[in-house]
């Protein structure tokens, strides 16, 4: 006997790049055709692709990824040759492959012409030079940490022509001022320099830039310990430069020194400490200086007076306290409205201004770097500035014809509306920011890009989103779930891996469930398990995630059996150890078992190999979420026979005691399921008893006394089961089980733990437990014998209170006056416990209650038929099963003396004709 769990929905908490324009490409000309022979069907019916001309394919494959183009460069050898065509292999992004010397020596014959190239990591950074990409000028890399001087030198030994070099946004920890001077004599072409986390850029190497790199026109030293401040003077060559979030900078002798920079238009100070009278002194003395960005600067933000300074010098200032849009306008005269201030500057193709061209490139460079690393430190105090600005600026940037900029826009998006991101919890106001400025279709366009980067990144900026539930519905309707269930099949993890966070987090909402499985959705999931089963727990996760939320829908948890799903969770249980892939990978078993007899998962669960034994290892684990979720599914796998057994035998009654004793100031959550689970094996006469053997009675008591609703209920049905067994009932009144039963009985706010209480207390104290408590000698005999009907007392006192408050006093005095069904129909109204429905009796349980009609207790017989009362509902779950054992142990006879008996109290009474009454309903249903 054993109520259903709770289905659990965990929200997805949050997470968190091509070249400028389209490459043009010289492709020979061929005559036109009307016809299009090469389009015809042939006497198969089919079109022959291998006759299509050249250009036609060349273009073809500009719309498509690497991968791609290599997989359809394998269809025949004339395409194989235009896939190694120099025009397509002008730029390479290899951030989402681990390429080894020999990936990379495989794609060396195509590299010559390599203009530009985008890596991730230290270890890729190794084999680049393998490319032998002679041609090369602009060098692009990421998370390099671990990257070393000798690497770098190398590169840049073999890269003579490098025109950039950008290193960030991550820290180059391993980076010195030795690599910088490397640069400076290997590069003399440079004209872009921009490296984050130095810790020490010495004079030595600032200088060896000014001596050999005449063209430099950028320097950014993002987020560096230390630099030379005097050195930097020297690079006259400067046109932009940028120490945002750089330490220790001398202010005293920076105004003095970098007035020397004849051509310096662009300064970056964002997230420094530089002080206003040094802001002022750049205006006066820089003449060249067309806009300063502090954002972040508190100095400045405390002295607003700077603006006023900077205006009267004719120089743009950007920072949290005035608007951006307006203080760039006035390089467009011609545009009407501030806010499209960059898409008009996008427009004006025809009559491009290089010298402005110049600024706005490396002015949406900074903004889209600065914003991005703000809101990751998410300061306080900027929900003005987000919504009045910051949004908006990011979604501009994220139409910039720059791809990394593009890529931080959507970054930046992900990150800003994100106020809490251990519990997943997005600032509404500024998601519904974004939704105003047309971040949607904005984001779903990147998503559709065939650049994957652009697809990581706004696919992570449309899951973070689709938190809101506002949003997400708004990506339903716009397209999104379909968008999202193709890029679950990405052959790149990290795209799969945020597509897979969308697909977690829009399904929280059950009207997308059904969307999502009508997409394709469950089948890729499910694949994504199959297709990284190593080295990819956050797309394992965020997959199992999904799969939890869709299970705890009927039609979607079969689609999820359908296509392989438990097997593949089974796996992830078995031998994944990310704790957070267990996690949902047991939420999701939970959930796909929780159906009951609408479907045979539950059977089918249990029936899987090795899925029982997984979840009672992880019953020991160290994680609390993990234990949860484990005792969840075990919970709700208890529900079936075979599995109950299944699971003692694979040591789950050991487990789940040792859990409840553990778990006594653990969360709510996990005491309920502990509790919860070890109702469910209880079931078993087997079970009860080794669970009273192993010492479950105590934790289970305590668990009790828990203030919280569901921990108590649980807990009392529990000890109710345990109560069954004479030695169990003794071992409950041994380890003060009373006392915490007639709490629960009298006190709790919820009905059925005060009913199942109620139970317990019965079952215990109607003479069964009497001959086990008298074993001893005869003087603990004696003892025991007083203490137990002192308890015994107590109880039934408590019983009685309980059912006379569900004895309306009004129903029963008509009900007592009349035979009339309507009288009984009122009586049944007042004392139904909904939720008793549930509640699922053995034989041998209804036929206890059925005994307790003939108790000498007149409290006993009034609970006994209160209880049959609420096992009989017509409409209950169980109340067909429960009439069934009642007419087969010829329980109306004794129903029917209890109603009649003139010692038997008034409730018994008008209890048992109730019964009597219920099982007359369902016989008559039964033969219609």
């Amino acid at each position: 006997m054993f109520g259903g769990v709770g289905i659990c929905e965990m929200n997805r908490r949050v997470r968190r790049k091509c070249a400028r324009g389209s490459q043009r490409l010289d492709l020979p000309n061929y005559p036109e055709t009307e016809d299009a022979d090469y389009l015809k069907l042939s006497e198969e019916g089919v079109v022959d692709w291998t006759r299509l001309p050249d250009d036609t394919v060349l273009q073809l494959f500009t719309h498509l990824n690497y991968r791609d183009r290599a997989n359809l460069s394998s269809t025949c050898k004339s395409w194989r040759a235009l896939g190694a065509s120099p025009c397509l292999w002008q730029s390479l992004d290899l951030r989402a492959h681990k390429c080894d010397w020999g990936i990379t020596d495989s794609l060396a014959s195509r590299c010559s012409n390599l203009q530009k190239l985008r890596f991730r990591g230290a270890d890729n950074a190794d084999s680049l030079i393998n490319l032998r990409a002679k041609n090369l000028k602009e060098l692009s890399g990421d998370y390099c940490r671990k990257l070393t001087d000798s690497t770098l030198a190398v590169i840049v030994a073999r890269h003579k022509f490098l025109e950039s070099l950008q290193l960030g946004p991550d820290f180059c920890e391993r980076v010195s001022s030795d690599a910088i001077v490397a640069i400076g004599f290997c590069c003399p072409n440079l004209r872009k320099l921009r490296l984050s986390g130095i810790r020490d850029v010495n004079g030595e190497a600032v200088n060896a830039l000014a001596k050999h790199c005449a063209n430099l026109s950028e320097i950014g030293f993002i987020d560096c310990l230390n630099i030379d401040e005097v050195a930097l003077a020297n690079v006259v060559s400067l046109r932009f430069l940028s120490v945002a979030g750089t330490t220790n900078v001398k202010w005293g002798s920076v105004g003095e020194h970098w007035s020397k920079l004849p051509n310096l238009k662009g300064l970056d100070v964002s997230r420094t400490d530089v002080v206003p009278n040094v802001v002022v002194r750049f205006f006066s003395s820089l003449k060249s200086l067309k806009i300063l960005c502090a954002f972040n600067c508190s100095a400045i933000e405390e002295d607003t007076s700077v603006v006023i300074k900077s205006k009267s010098h004719g120089k743009m200032l950007l920072s949290f306290f005035n608007d951006t849009f307006k203080e760039i306008s006035p390089l467009f005269p011609d545009t009407e409205k501030e806010r499209d201030v960059f898409s008009d500057w996008r427009k004006e193709s025809k009559k491009k201004d290089e010298n402005l061209d110049e600024i706005m490139t490396w002015l949406e460079w900074i903004l889209s770097h600065s914003l991005l690393r703000i809101a990751e430190s998410n300061p306080h105090g900027l929900d003005q500035f987000w919504l009045s600005q910051g949004a908006d600026l990011l979604l501009n940037l994220m139409q910039s014809s720059q791809e990394d900029v593009q890529e931080r826009a959507a970054t930046g998006l992900a990150t800003f509306v994100v106020i809490d991101d251990e519990n997943a919890n997005v600032d509404v106001g500024r998601a519904e920011a974004v939704m105003k400025g047309g971040g949607i279709q904005l984001l779903l366009g990147l998503a559709r890009s065939w650049k994957e980067g652009l697809q990581s990144e706004a696919t992570k900026a449309i899951a973070n989103l689709s938190v809101n539930p506002a949003f997400a519905k708004s990506v339903a309707s716009g397209g999104g779930i379909t968008i999202l269930a193709s890029l679950a099949r990405s052959m790149n993890r990290l795209v799969a891996e945020e597509a897979a966070g969308g697909l977690w987090n829009l399904s929280v909402g059950e009207e997308h469930k059904g969307a999502i499985a009508e997409a394709g959705g469950i089948k890729a999931l499910v694949d994504l398990i199959f297709k990284w089963p190593r080295g990819g727990d956050g797309v394992l996760e965020r997959a199992a995630g999904a799969l939890a939320n869709l299970a705890a829908d009927d039609k979607c948890s079969m689609e999820v059996a359908n296509v392989g799903g438990i097997n593949a969770l089974v796996t992830l249980a078995r031998k994944c150890k990310h704790e957070g892939v267990q996690e949902q990978a047991a939420r999701a078993l939970a959930n796909l078992a929780a159906h009951g007899d609408s479907n045979t998962n539950n059977a089918a669960v249990g029936q899987e190999t090795g899925a029982l034994e997984a979840l009672v290892l992880l019953i020991r684990s160290q994680h609390d979420g993990v234990r949860q979720e484990a005792a969840g599914a075990l919970w709700n796998l208890s529900f079936d026979d075979r599995n109950r057994e299944g699971i003692a035998l694979a040591g789950g009654v050991e487990a789940l005691v040792a859990l409840a004793h553990s778990c006594s100031n653990a969360s709510p959550s996990l005491q309920e399921r502990a509790a919860g689970a070890l109702w469910g094996l209880s079931v078993s006469e087997a079970n009860s008893v080794a669970i009273g053997r192993e010492g479950g009675v105590a934790p289970l008591i305590s668990l009790a006394r828990s203030q919280t609703e569901d921990v108590h209920e649980t807990a009392a049905g529990a000890l109710w089961n345990l109560a069954f067994n004479p030695g169990n009932a003794l071992r409950i009144v041994e380890d003060g089980g009373v006392p915490a039963l007639i709490h629960l009985c009298s006190s709790s706010l919820s009905k059925m733990a005060r009913f199942m209480a109620a139970l317990a207390l019965a079952y215990m104290f109607d003479g069964r437990m009497d001959e086990y408590a008298l074993v001893g000698s005869s003087s603990e005999g004696s003892l025991k014998s007083v203490g137990l009907e002192r308890a015994r007392r107590m109880a039934l006192k408590h019983i009685e209170t309980f059912v006379l408050t569900f004895a309306d006093p009004q129903a029963f005095s008509a009900a007592a006056l009349s035979s009339a069904p309507a009288p009984l129909a009122q009586v049944t109204d007042s004392a139904r416990i909904l939720e008793a429905g549930h509640l699922r009796c053995s034989g041998a349980e209804i036929g206890r209650f059925v005994t307790m009609l003939r108790n000498q207790s007149p409290v006993l017989k009034a609970c006994a038929a209160f209880a049959l009362l609420q096992f009989t509902v017509p409409g209950g779950r169980h109340a067909p099963h429960h009439v069934n054992l009642l007419q087969v142990s010829g329980a109306p006879r004794v129903l029917r003396a209890a109603a009649a008996a003139a010692s038997a109290p008034m409730e018994a009474k008008i209890f048992a004709r109730v019964v009597l009454r219920n099982l007359e309903h369902h016989q008559i249903e039964s033969s219609v």
